[in-house]
């Protein structure tokens, strides 16, 4: 199974979202009979020096990954110092087909790769998130900010979701800030900042009343990094002031608390059936997986995602789906739009099996000044004209032909009728889009609908970092 991808140079490298066991899926016809193995349980690279022929000239294996119990999940690159960082954690027995564990049996971490040979990555060293109270964290989702004044600072925000159980405990961070700049070099990686706003809303000491589900789940910040925006899951959408952590005013050797910098007081803003969702009503359930703001606008996307109810009862139809807000004051983000999929729909039923092992939910996007592409799952990629955020509309769509066999499916998504879970952030490189199914493998699309030439004029971009075009999409009126 597919993971995340990074780009550098003419070569992709693109992660394992299983592991390197040889376990059988809940649902596997195999399971209990004979094993299951999981071919080239590492991270692929492959040349894209043709992009009409991707070709596989390598992989990351053991003991950097493939590794038992562990997911190669996330993915990005510095080019600029040739690093490529993965972060890596135990990956599901329920959803992911890997063996039974815990987080002491499998362990988290960041590991980084000097990419001076590009198709033999060099281990540099590896980091645990570490909280200033010394409480490893497991990461989930991070996004790579280069500062726009000064070349050599890199830093990491990492979303570190805790639900449930003590997860209003200040002490223990929802979301860290590491600076990786001296990592290329050598050095280490150091936090600079962390924050936890459980504590803020009503209620949350009983976390029944979120569905056991109040946790940040992803952020994006601001190409200056000035602001942070929250996807949290049932507890909405936030605006968070980083200032002073991208101006670079953290005195060395502390690490600054972000817990009173909200700029959204909480509780935050939230939709469909709000905190408490029982599931399949119209209205959806609100997830919030991802917040990005719309670059040089004063709008930002926030993108729902949910699986089928395999996996929590009230999931399934009608899925999740994308928003758009006008955030011109950060106090009161306000939705002024919504875009979704004829599945996401009253006038949908889902076919057998769709409801329980598809989803037709969107996922990561990648965003510029009038167009969004966003990895749907089961409804492959979508290409959506924002030019009017208030009435988003779909400008194109891309669905593959999947493989006619695999060699695991993915017990949660792709288990189902559906056999298409296009999933990762769209990655556009010189007017071309790249992006990962899960199931079926890495595709290039050319993009040919209205604000074409937005897409085309891209030399680089990705939703996960604020590295290529973003700064001139940020500053400028023009596409």
């Amino acid at each position: 199974m597919n993971a995340a991808l990074a780009v550098y140079d003419h070569y992709v490298y693109i992660g394992n979202r299983t592991d390197g066991s040889d376990t059988c899926g809940i649902g596997d016809p195999r399971r209990g009979v004979v094993p299951c193995p999981h071919p080239h349980p590492g991270i692929l690279i492959a040349d894209i020096a043709d992009p009409t022929n991707p070709t596989v000239v390598g992989e990351i294996g053991s003991p950097y990954a493939g590794q038992v119990g562990i997911t190669t999940r996330e993915l990005r690159v510095w080019p600029q110092k040739k690093l490529l960082m993965v972060m890596t954690f135990r990956c599901s027995s329920v959803i992911h087909a890997c063996p039974l564990g815990n987080d002491t049996t499998f362990p988290f971490d960041i590991k980084f790769f000097d990419l001076t040979d590009p198709v033999h990555p060099a281990f540099i060293s590896s980091y645990v998130p570490t909280s200033v109270a010394g409480q490893q964290v497991k990461p989930h989702e991070m996004f790579l900010w280069v500062d726009p004044k000064n070349p050599d600072r890199a830093l990491l925000w990492l979303s570190t979701p805790f639900s449930g159980t003590h997860s209003d405990n200040s002490a223990r961070p929802q979301l860290m800030v590491v600076d990786i700049s001296a990592v290329p070099s050598g050095g280490a990686a150091r936090e600079v900042a962390e924050g936890n706003w459980n504590q803020f809303f009503p209620g949350s000491a009983n976390q029944a009343n979120y569905d056991f589900d109040l946790a940040l789940h992803s952020m994006t910040p601001s190409f200056d990094g000035t602001r942070t925006y929250l996807a949290y899951l049932r507890g909405g959408f936030g605006v968070l002031d980083t200032s002073k952590v991208a101006n670079d005013q953290v005195p060395a050797g502390t690490v600054e608390s972000l817990n009173d910098n909200l700029l959204t007081p909480v509780p935050f803003p939230t939709w469909g059936t709000g905190p408490h969702c029982d599931g399949h009503t119209a209205a959806g359930c609100a997830e919030s997986h991802s917040a990005v703001p719309l670059p040089g606008r004063p709008f930002a996307l926030t993108i729902d995602e949910v699986y089928g109810s395999f996996t929590t009862p009230s999931f399934g139809w009608p899925w999740g789906w994308a928003r758009l807000w006008n955030i011109a004051q950060p106090r009161r983000p306000h939705i002024i739009g919504q875009y979704k999929l004829l599945q996401n729909t009253s006038a949908y039923t889902p076919a057998p099996g769709e409801n329980e092992f598809n989803s037709y939910s969107s996922h990561n996007p990648t965003v510029l000044r009038n167009l969004i592409f966003d990895s749907w799952h089961s409804g492959g990629e979508q290409a959506i004209d924002v030019s009017d955020p208030g009435s988003p509309v779909q400008a194109g769509w891309f669905s593959p032909t999947p493989l006619a066999a695999v060699a695991n499916e993915d017990p949660a998504l792709s288990r189902g009728p559906n056999k298409v879970v296009v999933w990762s952030f769209p990655i556009i490189r010189d007017g071309l889009i790249y992006v990962i199914d899960i199931r079926n493998g890495l595709y290039v699309l050319r993009y040919t609908g209205p604000h074409a030439d937005e897409a085309a004029g891209i030399s680089f971009l990705e939703g996960n970092s604020n590295l290529g075009d973003a700064g001139r999409l940020a500053k400028s009126a023009a596409p």
